[in-house]
């Protein structure tokens, strides 16, 4: 973010800092979202804090938040005093009360929710800390990883079929997933291959399961399936 932050100031350019599934992680004593101009989160159902889908806009900039709110509800513009009157091109990105409501209450406990997703964490490396061929989520420094994901990533030399270990583990009950593809993979988008590490993460990545209502028993049996694999 510091490079990032830097190439911005000498171009006059704004950032919107994508912390979608960071909420609660930490950058050299920054909260992940306050960096840039403009912070995002999602609330999908999958993320730490969830309003059922929808997300989050968060800045410190008064003129900045202002054209957002208009932007967000279709160009109105509420110093306008005109009805269903639109001043820009504007969009419709909003949420129900309940929605809202449901999303407030977990901010409210989100330090719950994060320390929750930290332990967990913590449970799967010590479990496969040990295991040749596989690395998890890195932490740097500088950095507080809130870990939304437990992330494996399974060593190329290893020969291992990513889509046949997730059947695998899946049919033991483990709802392992594939770790995302790289967006010039999609069909849509013109192909790239210098994107090594993306193409590395996308090709042998693996998030295992992190509901909040796991306990130490059940990050013992899905380590015990993968270690059962590799045996």
């Amino acid at each position: 973010m510091d490079e990032i932050m830097a190439i911005a100031k000498k171009h006059g350019l704004y950032v919107i800092e994508d912390s979608a599934e960071a909420i609660g992680s930490e950058y050299k004593g920054k909260k992940a979202g306050s960096i840039g101009d403009f912070g995002v989160f999602s609330f999908h159902g999958t993320k730490t804090i969830t309003t059922g889908e929808g997300g989050m806009l968060v800045t410190n900039n008064n003129d900045l938040f202002k054209t957002a709110s208009i932007l967000h509800d279709h160009g109105r513009d509420p110093k306008i005093k005109k009805t269903f009157w639109a001043e820009k091109v504007g969009f419709k990105y909003k949420m129900s009360n309940l929605q809202a409501a449901l999303g407030f209450a977990q901010i409210q406990r989100v330090e719950e929710l994060v320390r929750k997703k930290i332990e967990i964490f913590k449970m799967y490396k010590r479990g496969l800390s040990k295991i040749n061929g596989i690395r998890i989520n890195s932490e740097q420094v500088y950095v507080k990883n809130s870990y939304w994901m437990p992330t494996i990533i399974l060593d190329e030399k290893l020969g291992v079929d990513r889509d046949e270990f997730i059947d695998y583990l899946n049919s033991f009950g483990v709802g392992a997933r594939p770790f995302f593809y790289p967006v010039s993979n999609f069909p849509e988008f013109e192909k790239s291959l210098k994107n090594n590490v993306s193409i590395q993460l996308g090709k042998y990545g693996i998030n295992l399961p992190s509901n909040f209502d796991m306990n130490e028993r059940d990050v013992e049996y899905i380590v015990k399936m993968i270690k059962k694999y590799f045996e």
